[in-house]
Formats: structure tokens, C-alpha cells, sequence
């Protein structure tokens, strides 16, 4: 994983959630062979794209462990129908460390969709699951997330400053209370103080609140 959680296509390591097969399938059964085929095709498309395919997981109540253990740059989930059990797992193991997740389903209900994307689907995929449909379909994945994580670290970053700056001014107020000056000279003795100790003007807001705080 890249810096500010951006992912780089050249070294994509892929986890693979298959919730359509189970080991008692039986292969005879249309449906079993069905599923099976879509299971090779998205197998098949991402080793042609060239992708790390890491590993291989059911959706069982171990995925998050694996998932945290594994660390991938993007997860991929294969569900025939209502996936939203295993997206929770899948979130669940995500929250810290964010990364693309991709869902191939055959759930055509608006509301499933809905449902996924909120929970931080990049890419929701209804039907027809081919070889060679598997790259654009990642490469959209992967730019969506980027962007949604540009935004949120850009939306992070003006948070911090409105904080930081909620700070300064709650320190300048006690300056020019307790040594009775102007905002003008406040904000100066402030910047004075932290040029001294080499630290934030910000951190040093906190620190006279902190003392402020302890002292009554």
C-alpha cells in the first residue's frame, strides 16, 4: 500500500472472496457449474491482467483475520446474491487500513446496490462476468478509490487546521486575559514562545490550554 492509502496498480495484490462455492458443491448441479465458471473467469482475468492473486478465502467469520493478516491492496467478492454478511466481514477487516473492494454479484435490487456502495464498495458489478471485462472494471475500482481517499484526506487536513486554529485562538484568549494585551500582541508572545521551543504554534496553544486546564 502506497502512502495516504493510495493504491499502485503495478504491484496489486488481490484477496479473493468466494461466497458462491462451497466444498460440498456438487459439480454435477447446473448452478454448482455455473458458479464454478464464474469463479474461473474472474481467476482467469486477473491473471491475464497480470494481478497477485495472494489468496483465495470463503466468507466465513475468520475473513477479517485473514484479511488484517494478509494486508492486500484490494479485495474482490464474488457473490452470487445478498452479500451484505460478507461485506460487513470485509468492512470490518478494512476500516483501519481502507482499500478498494470490487463486488461481482447477480443481486439486480437497486437497494443492494445502494447498500454496498454506503459501505464502501468501489465497484458494483450485476452480471456477466467475463475474462476480459475484469481489468476496466478494476482499473475504475482503483480510480474511484483514489479519488474518494484524495477527498477524505483533503477533507481530514482541513478539519485538523479548523481544529488547530480553534486552539490558537482559545490560547491567545488566555494570554491577553492573564497578562491583560491586545489579540494583535497575544498571537506575537504566541509565536515568540513556540519560535523559543521549536515546536507548532499549534502545539503550544494546546500546551498553555493544558496548563490552563490543571491549574483552574
Amino acid at each position: 500500500m502506497t502512502s495516504h492509502n493510495k493504491v499502485d496498480m503495478r504491484s496489486l495484490r488481490i484477496v479473493v472472496v468466494n461466497t458462491l462455492l462451497s466444498p460440498e458443491a456438487d459439480l454435477e448441479d447446473d448452478l454448482a457449474l455455473e458458479q464454478d465458471e464464474r469463479a474461473r473467469a474472474l481467476r482467469i482475468g486477473l491473471l491475464e491482467a497480470g494481478y497477485n492473486i495472494v489468496a483465495v478465502f470463503p466468507a466465513d467469520m475468520h475473513l477479517p483475520e485473514r484479511v488484517m493478516q494478509l494486508q492486500p491492496d484490494m479485495i474482490i467478492i464474488d457473490a452470487e446474491s445478498d452479500a451484505r454478511d460478507v461485506l460487513e466481514h470485509v468492512v470490518m477487516a478494512t476500516r483501519e487500513a481502507p482499500r478498494p473492494i470490487v463486488l461481482f454479484t447477480e443481486d439486480h435490487a437497486p437497494s443492494s446496490m445502494e447498500a454496498a456502495m454506503a459501505a464502501g464498495v468501489s465497484a458494483y458489478i450485476v452480471a456477466g462476468l467475463q475474462a476480459e471485462r475484469v481489468k476496466p472494471v478494476l482499473d475504475v475500482a482503483l480510480a474511484r478509490f483514489n479519488a474518494d481517499q484524495k477527498l477524505r484526506n483533503e477533507l481530514s487536513d482541513t478539519k485538523l487546521k479548523l481544529a488547530e486554529r480553534k486552539t490558537i485562538e482559545r490560547a491567545k484568549g488566555l494570554l491577553m486575559e492573564r497578562h491583560k494585551i491586545s489579540e494583535d500582541e497575544a498571537y506575537s508572545k504566541l509565536r515568540r514562545m513556540a519560535m523559543d521551543k521549536n515546536v507548532k504554534l499549534s502545539e503550544l496553544a494546546q500546551r498553555l490550554i493544558d496548563i490552563a486546564d490543571l491549574l483552574g
